[in-house]
This record gives structure tokens, C-alpha cells and sequence, in this order.
């Protein structure tokens, strides 16, 4: 299946499970007329294998084009991690595979007290991952836990960014910001 079609019936998905309009509080605090919650479509098994194609064909791209590799692929919980997992398992069948980790909100409170699970080690060159930007807070807080850990920040994948200034902050602290949709390529 060409990625035309790829990004067609996800963004099929996203719409009808994904998409709401009306009036909303976001986790940044503002109000928007656009509720988007990336996680339903991300943990319907066609979202997810739609999500790994595409992300994982965007990612291999993106790394190729810029020259580097990457050893890992994640980001902030809950919102990352379908995504990372779908662009993992994809990459499974390559010559070049993305190990996949979580960022944890607050380190854990018990055993070693870590804040990132998984298949994530020091010095790794890394691609983080958001469902949805808004301010771009959640994927700054999960750079800055990830840079304390030794991680070089390739680029931030994201599958939808709402237009509202979070790519721009991100990229002001030197992250590229890849989007697989935007607001205006989904409305």
C-alpha cells in the first residue's frame, strides 16, 4: 500500500475516532473548539498498523535524510507509547530497528526509581515521540528527563500537531518537529 494510501485511511481513523469539536480544556490549560485524543485511534489495531507504516517510512526517511542513526524510538507516557510501539514493531523486518522506551511523568517510586522503561541506554541517539502538540510542553518535559540521561535528540515525530506554538517551541530548543498531520491537513 503506497503511503498516499497509508496516510488516507489513518487520517479516516483519526477523524471518526479521534477528532471532536465543541468547546474543550486542554492539559495545557487553554480552551480550544478542538478535542483530539490521538490514543484511540493509536490503540485500534488498523490505527496502530497505519501508525507503524507510516511513522516508521517518516522516521527511516528522516534519518537517512539527515545522515544519522538511531538506536531508540520514544516518549512521554501515556500518549507515546502506542505510537513508539506501532514504529518499533515496524521496524522489526529492517536492517536498521528502533528499541522502544517510555518516559515516565515522575521517576518511579519504588525498585530503581527510574523514570525511563524499557529499551532505552545512555548515549543513544533517540527519535522522541508525541500523539498531539499543542504547547509542546509534554515533549520538552520528556527531552529534558532524556538529555539528563545521555539521549541525543535525532528529531520529534508527532502525529498530530494542532498548530498552537508547540512545534516552534520545540524547535526554539533545537528538536526538528516531523508531523505526520497538522490541524490544517486534518480539517
Amino acid at each position: 500500500m503506497a503511503n498516499d494510501d497509508i496516510r488516507a485511511q489513518l487520517k479516516s481513523i483519526l477523524l471518526k475516532k479521534s477528532v471532536r469539536t465543541g468547546e474543550f480544556t486542554l492539559a495545557s490549560g487553554k480552551t480550544s473548539d478542538l478535542y483530539i485524543d490521538c490514543r484511540v485511534t493509536a490503540m485500534d489495531p488498523i490505527g496502530a498498523t497505519l501508525i507503524g507504516k507510516l511513522g516508521w517510512d517518516t522516521v527511516k526517511n528522516e534519518l537517512t535524510e539527515r545522515g544519522i542513526d538511531a538506536q531508540a524510538i520514544g516518549g512521554m507516557t501515556l500518549g507515546a507509547d502506542p505510537i513508539s510501539l506501532a514504529i518499533g514493531m515496524t521496524s522489526a523486518g529492517e536492517d536498521q530497528q528502533l528499541q522502544v522506551f517510555t518516559v515516565r511523568k515522575e521517576p518511579k517510586g519504588h525498585g530503581k526509581g527510574k523514570q525511563i522503561e524499557g529499551n532505552f541506554q545512555e548515549g543513544d541517539t533517540i527519535v522522541i515521540v508525541d500523539d498531539v502538540i499543542t504547547t509542546g510542553g509534554s515533549t520538552l518535559k520528556a527531552a529534558d528527563v532524556l538529555e539528563a540521561s545521555g539521549a541525543q535528540i535525532a528529531f520529534a515525530l508527532v502525529l498530530v500537531d494542532r498548530e498552537e506554538g508547540g512545534r516552534e517551541a520545540i524547535e526554539a530548543r533545537g528538536i526538528p518537529v516531523i508531523s505526520l498531520f497538522s490541524r490544517s491537513t486534518l480539517l
